[in-house]
């Protein structure tokens, strides 16, 4: 399979642009007229450069305004055309790409289009090139590819063919099953591009809310699967207009075009099995079965305070590993490690971030398939040495530094708690009715929000929820929620716009860390929260305000308002049953942990309207604003250890 990518797609020079594109693996790229014009360097030496980087040259793009022009602009039209013509000999191109005319003398007729293109054509053929016409979603007479296929088709030129466009073929709400009718060997080039569903003007949404395949909420998959049953086989390529990604490290977002566009293709064999799509065999979407385990990195009184709150949350130390020092700690179907290794990922991890979730382990339904398909995605493996009796569990590099982890029943690495650790006695702790991990929040720079969407989606069978805004009393933090079908495993990304905000401090606090908080599921809230007092824990104050708040907002029972009120308990309510949370207080620079109730198991939400309640009260225990942090101690970053 021919992948490319336009250079408008990533941000930087185009040396860098050619250097992150091949570096992401695709096969080739389209020249964006603007970057080339930008370089200083010749036709010759860009092209001997994009092929010395292992890539084609695709397709050399825009030319606008060609179509449909009254003299003496038409003439013109074609000399320009014709200096295009001697740039693309020297590039060694042989595609140039023109889009539908928006100028405001064009003439609308399909019979004269057809006719320009026909000349154009025979002009192009001359020099061995080619041709490629594009409806654009806003063109002044040609607005649609049903349209451009049909100037097209009346052109009846060998040199004039088809360029298709996912943006502008969806955004228009065009029935991509059209495509199907148009002989694959008409359609020269196709270029992908997804966006979030946004009601506004076509040109602005197309030049700035473009992104990957994947991260938006356009049909893509049905789009391509109707262009690979044409028979086509040439280049499927991405053109990518957005702010963001233009500011954005350019080696990651053309990764992430990589990842879109093999993961989408993917999806297109599953579901047009009939198509031939030219990539490797691996494994679907892996199911996730849930949390298997989260590892800390601690040490010292870092530790030691990290096991006083699980303690107080009623976990029990109940085993240690057989050579290093990490410690589990269990409740229900939850594990705990506590790594206090001095060597290692985890130390790596504790040196640069302080107590922090080093790694996440996941039951997956194939460790090795889920490895497989991490792999053909573009994620890096992760191996460290193995000590004796070790297993050797399949990894793979996640947010922020940190590991996941991949266990399963089949394969006997689910086994690794009675193979590599011992049991443990532990004085004999209450039970706090802790059952499983119900979700993971991991925190981001808002740039990185559509990056990590994608990774999770690509990689396991989840789906994401409508982006929501978060107001925290100091900006607004961006949440975007992943789960698996069946709620066993759940992720929220929360992305920070400034250091200000509860998000954005833990990430100036913890120098990037992934994970803020952990959410753990019980069935009954309030005999949690009785057993919880009894042993020390302290939930995060919330102010008498908010339950005066929550009597006006719902019909609730007055003693129901006043046990939640007495335990610090927030609630909320969907169409699907009740909500109940409950708080840690924040530790380690802004971590926290959250016990929740979901009523029936039926409410699908994270209690969104409760967070800028929750995230003040905690802003009161922590430093105030203006307050510097103080050091830790200075051996934790010792010169041997950075």
């Amino acid at each position: 399979m021919k992948t490319g990518i336009a250079t408008v797609s990533i941000s930087g020079t185009l040396e860098e642009k050619i250097e992150a594109i091949a570096a992401a693996g695709f096969s080739g790229i389209e020249i964006f007229e603007q970057d080339f014009i930008a370089d200083d360097r010749s036709p010759r030496e860009v092209a001997a450069r994009v092929r010395e980087a292992g890539l084609d040259l695709m397709l050399f793009q825009p030319f606008r305004d060609f179509e449909g022009l009254p003299a003496p602009l038409r003439a013109r039209a074609f000399d320009r055309a014709e200096r295009k013509f001697d740039l693309m000999q020297e590039l060694g191109c042989d595609l140039m790409l023109v889009c539908s005319s928006v100028h405001p003398e064009a003439m609308g007729g399909i019979d004269r289009a057809a006719q320009d293109f026909a000349e154009l054509g025979e002009r192009a053929a001359r020099r061995g090139l080619r041709i490629g016409y594009e409806a654009l979603a806003w063109g002044r007479h040609v607005n649609d590819h049903r349209d451009a296929w049909e100037v097209v088709r009346r052109a009846d030129h060998p040199s004039i063919g088809l360029i298709l466009d996912s943006f502008h073929t969806l955004a228009r709400r065009i029935d991509p099953d059209t495509i199907r009718r148009i002989p694959g060997d008409r359609i020269f080039f196709v270029q992908l591009a997804d966006a979030p569903a946004i009601e506004m003007d076509l040109l602005y949404w197309s030049r700035h809310f473009r992104n990957m395949p994947g991260e938006g909420d356009l049909d893509i998959t049905g789009f391509m699967r109707a262009v690979m049953a044409t028979g086509y086989a040439g280049p499927i390529s991405l053109e990518i207009f957005n702010d963001q990604f233009r500011g954005g490290p350019s080696r990651t977002i053309a990764g992430d075009g990589y990842r879109s566009l093999v993961a989408l293709m993917d999806d297109v064999r599953r579901a047009e099995p009939e198509a031939h799509v030219d990539l490797p065999t691996f494994p679907a979407r892996t199911t996730v079965e849930g949390t298997a385990f989260l590892e800390f990195a601690a040490q010292g009184e870092d530790k030691s305070a990290l096991e006083r709150l699980l303690a107080t949350l009623g976990f029990r130390r109940t085993a240690s590993h057989v050579s290093k020092s990490l410690t589990l700690w269990t409740q229900g179907k939850i594990r705990i490690a506590v790594n206090a290794e001095t060597t290692g990922h985890a130390h790596s991890a504790w040196v640069a971030r302080g107590t922090t979730v080093c790694d996440i382990g996941l039951n997956v339904s194939s460790a090795a398939e889920t490895l497989a398909r991490a792999q053909a995605l573009g994620a890096e493996s992760f191996r460290q040495p193995l000590g004796p009796g070790q297993l050797d569990i399949p990894a793979i590099r996640g947010l922020g530094g940190s590991v996941l982890h991949f266990l399963d029943q089949t394969s006997g690495l689910a086994d690794v708690w009675s193979v590599e650790f011992q049991a443990q006695e532990d004085d004999p702790a209450p039970d706090a009715g802790l059952l499983h991990v119900d979700h993971i929040a991991q925190t981001m720079s808002y740039d990185e929000m559509l990056s990590w969407s994608l990774f999770y989606t690509t990689l396991f069978d989840m789906h994401k929820t409508p982006m929501v805004d978060v107001i925290d009393p100091d900006g607004l933090v961006r949440s975007q929620a992943l789960s698996s079908p069946d709620g066993r495993f759940r992720i929220t990304l929360n992305g920070a716009e400034t250091h200000r905000t509860l998000a954005g401090g833990f990430l100036a606090e913890s120098f990037g860390a992934s994970v803020q908080h952990v959410a753990f599921a019980t069935g009954d809230i309030f005999a949690t929260a009785t057993t919880l007092s009894t042993v020390g824990f302290e939930a995060l104050p919330i102010p008498s305000n908010y339950y005066a708040d929550l009597a006006a907002r719902f019909d609730l029972d007055v003693g129901l308002l006043d046990r939640m009120r007495a335990a610090n308990i927030l609630f909320d309510v969907d169409e699907h049953g009740a909500f109940f949370q409950l708080y840690s207080r924040p530790f380690a620079g802004g971590m926290f942990f959250e016990v929740l109730q979901r009523e029936g198991g039926a409410y699908a939400g994270y209690g969104a309207p409760n967070a800028p309640f929750r995230i003040a009260a905690q802003k009161r225990l922590m430093r105030p604003k203006g307050i510097p942090r103080i050091k830790r101690e200075i051996e934790r970053k010792k010169p041997s250890d950075i």
